[in-house]
């Protein structure tokens, strides 16, 4: 059996002749130009459509990525936004409710130089028991802050009501609207004296009753009332409220009517606490004379 002669060539020459070939057919696409013409037009036929396809899919490719792009820089953007806004959202409630504890602290610092005769420290409402009303409330001062049961409580222009309960670190009020509430009041511009008495169902339309007036009294409405002498558990002299609707009895011989308070009590927030207490006995003696 005849062994077949495998023939190699070098790669070198493959180069050459590739070389070689490429320059014949630019020379013969240079010098035949005019008879290469129908070649090109057919290939520019069979490849332009293939260009304008893939000149249009890139567009297209394009266009998508760019709105990817567009969408996700709007969504960071947006993203950004809302942050922001949350955070000026925040500072604009501090400033709110720095500027409500600033007008609070000026009018307690009003109220506290209207009454600069009694020692004073001041308390913020924690709690109350009622959710319209603040007939009954706790405060964050207590014992280890000086305070006592029978305290005065002010806020607003006026009484709010006295304290009830003591504990280490809070203390509960009663105020003046509350039904077991009594306070002995007097006229400020006659002397005449009243008793101010608390009723839960009369506070929506903003007022509490004053009965026991001298039917002789020369009273009128829009007068104020104030704590009176004779009190055993208030000090003088502190603004409880202004006559209205008084009225005198069939037989004249007392009058009656309504007050309106010199505190909301549909929103109390900080309130002073008169740390010094009645003297009952110096009283005691006074009326007993």
């Amino acid at each position: 059996m005849r062994k077949k002669t495998k023939i190699t060539i070098d790669p070198k020459y493959i180069l050459i002749i590739i070389v070689l070939a490429c320059a014949a057919l630019m020379l013969i696409s240079f010098k035949f130009q005019d008879k290469m013409e129908p070649v090109r037009a057919i290939a520019g036929n069979l490849v332009t459509p293939m260009q304008n396809g893939i000149n249009k899919v890139g567009v297209k490719i394009a266009e998508q990525l760019e709105y990817v792009t567009t969408v996700k820089k709007l969504v960071k953007e947006n993203n950004d936004l809302k942050a922001q806004l949350e955070d000026v959202s925040a500072e604009n409630r501090l400033l709110q409710q720095d500027k409500y504890e600033l007008e609070n602290l000026r009018k307690l610092y009003d109220l506290d130089e209207q009454y600069a005769g009694y020692p004073k420290v001041s308390a913020r409402v924690i709690s109350s028991d009622n959710d319209n009303w603040y007939n009954t409330f706790i405060i964050d001062k207590g014992s280890n802050d000086g305070l006592a049961v029978n305290m005065n409580v002010m806020a607003g222009d006026g009484l709010v009501g006295i304290i009830i309960e003591v504990n280490k670190s809070y203390s509960r009020v009663r105020s003046i609207i509350d039904d077991s509430s009594n306070v002995a009041g007097t006229f400020l511009k006659t002397s005449d004296r009243c008793m101010v008495s608390g009723n839960l169902e009369l506070i929506n339309s903003g007022l509490i009753e004053i009965t026991g007036i001298n039917g002789s009294a020369d009273i009128k409405d829009g007068y104020a009332v104030v704590t009176s002498q004779i009190s055993n558990k208030f000090l003088p002299g502190i603004l409880i409220g202004y006559a209205k609707d008084l009225k005198k009895d069939s037989s004249n011989i007392t009058q009656t009517g309504y007050l309106t308070p010199a505190v909301d009590f549909s929103k109390l927030d900080m309130v002073l606490v008169i740390t010094q207490l009645k003297d009952s006995e110096s009283l005691e003696e006074m009326l007993n004379k």
